[in-house]
């Protein structure tokens, strides 16, 4: 596929004329816009986000172009260029939106089509395509054809340096606000709270008045929080040096390059609330217990009878977090205010847990839950975050991204599973005007095997899972593991 609208399934097919847009506007000095480019962006060389939106209803491209015209190409990442020498910075420069808008063209008249089958081919196939860097890192393909959950589907494809995952929702809910034309609907989900979250699980210290048995359990928590602190902080410096066991979920040298696959389902939020209320833990915890045991169903379920010597087995799963002073979706207003804190700016601002991820099987189905929740109450118990992400940052910028570079990339390649959860709108989104029925996003491009992405939306959590097409044939089978497995954690609750 060119950058110029052609299609990886039906390349030779006639292309719809599309409405042109002169995005140039008058008086830009792009000299005077640059910015220099943030270390982190210039470690993510080849990383892309995909973001599938389902709407209601077909798309008009006139309007669909119209309405990008209006929102999204005014955004200052989405007008520049990443320009990595002789300074790495984004620069300015006038946006074709016949570059950036990508429709497909699909015939018609051929009436078994699977139209399910065909956007996940669709999304397969542009793993393989890199981006051209002298224009602006993103594209929108148009997908206008119904699948079993939607009438029509919009797949962004941005690059990572752009932003991460919550500057991006948090553009797209800008972008549905100013959908319509007087009153937009205020769609926030969760608005970010004014109280800034606590610096891992460190207690406040306590108030003169709560005596001396109050300030010891205080100065006892601190200590514990220290140790938690170094414990990680030399277990992240050791990663490039100590690899997990081999297994189904390992990836092979060069996955990065290898072409992925994309799925994914809605799973009942309301089920996931009921077992996190039942054992009085976070979303979260249940999350990553719902992992555990769908990893682990697929783990014996491939191994058969070979699993019997292998009763447990513990892998490193790396847990995204945002670094950000708030939780939830931010105002955009907020990430894009230049005198807005570092923290918490539009940009990538996320650290990492690496936290043991085990394997295996338990009669007790709610064990999955208990154990995960045991894990990240650990983790959240140190400052293993705010390390991992400062390390990216410093170390990029002492050493270059070229030096940085290969190192970051093992100390990704000796961890086996990558995830993510996102907390998304809890009102329906209407995207320019279209109602959003789901939200999918997921990443590729990083040295992993199997991504998981958990993104909710409205009543609904979506888990998509990115695999690496070869060695996951049956990622499917995966998927129903998940959803199997929430069932089955839900029923024992």
């Amino acid at each position: 596929m060119d950058m110029h609208g052609t299609s990886p399934i039906a390349s030779q097919l006639p292309q719809p004329s599309l409405l042109s847009i002169d995005t140039r506007r008058a008086g830009v000095s792009f000299e005077t816009d640059d910015e220099p480019l943030s270390p982190v962006a210039c470690l993510y060389q080849d990383i892309y986000i995909l973001v599938v939106m389902g709407l209601c209803a077909p798309i008009d491209i006139r309007d669909f172009r119209a309405a990008l015209e209006a929102t999204l190409v005014q955004h200052p990442r989405f007008c520049s260029i990443r320009v990595m020498t002789p300074n790495p910075r984004w620069f300015r420069t006038v946006v074709n939106l016949d570059d950036h808008v990508i429709v497909p063209g699909l015939d018609r008249t051929i009436s078994s089509v699977n139209y399910d089958e065909l956007l996940e081919d669709y999304l397969t196939s542009l793993s393989t395509l890199p981006m051209d860097n002298s224009k602006p890192l993103w594209e929108v393909h148009v997908l206008d054809f119904p699948t079993s959950e939607a009438a029509a589907s919009l797949v962004f494809r941005i690059h990572h340096a752009i932003g991460d995952g919550m500057s991006l929702i948090s553009l797209f809910v800008a972008c549905s606000q100013s959908a319509t034309d007087l009153k937009p609907k205020v769609l926030l989900s969760s608005q970010p709270s004014r109280r800034k979250r606590p610096i891992g699980g460190l207690l406040p210290r306590p108030a003169r008045s709560a005596g001396v048995l109050a300030f010891i359990t205080w100065a006892l928590s601190c200590a514990l929080f220290a140790w938690n602190s170094v414990v990680d902080f030399g277990r992240v410096l050791a990663l490039p040096l100590l690899g997990d066991p081999h297994t189904v979920f390992t990836g092979v040298n060069g996955v990065e390059f290898r072409r992925k696959r994309f799925v994914s389902r809605s799973l009942s939020l309301v089920d996931v609330k009921h077992v996190k209320n039942a054992l009085n833990c976070t979303v979260n915890d249940v999350l990553l217990g719902v992992a555990s045991a769908a990893l682990s169903r697929y783990y014996f379920r491939k191994l058969g009878d070979h699993a019997g010597n292998k009763g447990c087995v513990c892998v490193r799963l790396a847990v995204l977090v945002n670094m950000r002073p708030t939780a939830g979706i931010q105002k955009l207003d907020n990430l894009m205010d230049p005198h807005t804190h570092h923290d918490a700016k539009w940009g990538n601002r996320i650290g990492y847990m690496i936290l043991p991820f085990h394997i295996t099987s338990h009669e007790d189905p709610l064990e999955y839950v208990r154990q995960a929740k045991k894990t990240a109450d650990r983790k959240k118990n140190s400052l293993e975050a705010i390390f991992t992400q400062k390390i990216a940052e410093i170390g990029t910028k002492m050493l270059g991204a070229k030096v940085s570079g290969p190192i970051f990339h093992r100390f990704a390649s000796n961890i086996t599973v990558t995830s993510s959860n996102m907390t998304g709108p809890i009102e329906q989104l209407e995207l320019f005007g279209n109602k959003v029925v789901y939200i999918a996003p997921t990443i590729y491009g990083h040295p992993s095997a199997l991504t998981i992405h958990w993104h909710s939306y409205i009543d609904t959590i979506r888990v998509v899972l990115a695999v690496d097409d070869e060695q996951f044939p049956d990622s499917h089978e995966l998927l129903d593991d998940f959803v199997e497995a929430l069932k089955i954690i839900r029923d024992s609750s």
